[in-house]
């Protein structure tokens, strides 16, 4: 797998789990969903982050 797949795949999965428990929350009022929404959304900013440096240390070592 290269690590392009292997990112995605990690996003992906992320994004899948804070929809469910978004949907919990909004929909339902389930608090604990709302927790674990959170906790995902931060997952995703802290992938996030360290894509845009892997990113940026890709585009440095070609020049």
């Amino acid at each position: 797998m290269s690590k392009f797949e292997e990112r995605y795949e990690e996003l992906t999965n992320t994004v899948k789990e804070a929809e469910e428990d978004l949907m919990k929350f909004y929909e339902k009022g389930n608090k604990a969903a709302g927790t674990r929404a959170r906790k995902s959304m931060m997952e995703l900013k802290k992938l996030a982050h360290e894509i845009r440096q892997e990113i940026q240390e890709i585009k440095n070592d070609e020049l």
